[in-house]
């Protein structure tokens, strides 16, 4: 790979203050871009990964509203006026059986992962380059896969995969080019996050990687590597896919049907 591979882009990774959406985005700033603006709702995570390299920028934002988009969207302005690339990796989890829903977290969860990404786009669609723009979208193998007990996460990550596909033809003719990544476990502060503790999670990812057949479950690193390399010039005829990354979990999946 060319180190400076996206010089001069300017990039912007929604959720982009841990996890992923960090690793993500000190990944092209390494790689040259010229900006990486990182949005989040914690402005402490966002200061933490703007402290990794000169070229990240952090705006405190929800980008599952109109205001937040629009905050967003002036800050794209002040920092250059367009996007090369638009990584929308910022989403929620959340787990209950059916019967135990709570509709105000059914609310919140689409808003987030899906009617978020919808109003983004939207208002960033006239300052995303065109032709030559990317769209990237972190979803799951969620949602192609059916998952008891977290069904609401399932439902958002299909819809999103749905998204993938309908805007990668509808954005075809501008030379917008639409992809998503699809990660399995991958180990990031989510799981603290949603309350567990660090040895719970030590022993479901142990648990995890028990499934696997590469042995492993991911890092954060696995997954920003597929998001580049979507979005590489060399990758230019290449558009609606959808990769599925889990070290072979769905093989097996496949194989018990």
């Amino acid at each position: 790979m060319t180190d400076q591979l996206f010089a001069g882009q300017r990039v912007l990774v929604t959720g982009g203050g841990t996890g992923i959406g960090r690793t993500t985005a000190l990944m092209f700033a390494r790689r040259g871009a010229a900006s990486v603006i990182v949005t989040g709702r914690r402005p402490d995570r966002l200061d933490n990964a703007a402290a990794l390299h000169p070229a990240i920028v952090p705006v405190c934002a929800d980008v599952s509203t109109e205001k937040g988009a629009d905050t967003v969207s002036d800050a794209v302005a002040e920092h250059g006026g367009s996007v090369d690339v638009l990584v929308h990796n910022a989403g929620i989890h959340h787990i209950a059986p059916l019967g135990s829903i709570d509709v105000d977290a059914a609310r919140a969860i689409f808003d987030t992962n899906v009617l978020g990404t919808v109003v983004l786009t939207n208002r960033l669609l006239p300052q995303l380059r065109s032709p030559g723009g990317n769209i990237v979208f972190v979803t799951s193998p969620a949602g192609h896969n059916p998952t008891p007990t977290v069904s609401l996460y399932a439902a958002t990550k299909a819809a999103v995969n749905s998204l993938t596909r309908t805007w990668a033809l509808e954005l075809a003719e501008r030379g917008i080019r639409v992809n998503a990544v699809a990660p399995g476990w991958v180990r990031t502060e989510v799981y603290e996050s949603n309350g567990m503790t660090s040895e719970q999670v030590d022993e479901l990812f142990g648990q995890a990687a028990q499934g696997v057949p590469l042995g492993r479950t991911g890092l954060p690193e696995d997954v920003s590597l597929w998001i580049g390399r979507l979005v590489e010039p060399d990758s230019s005829w290449v558009t609606g896919q959808i990769i599925t990354m889990d070290g072979g979990a769905d093989l097996i999946r496949a194989r018990q049907v």
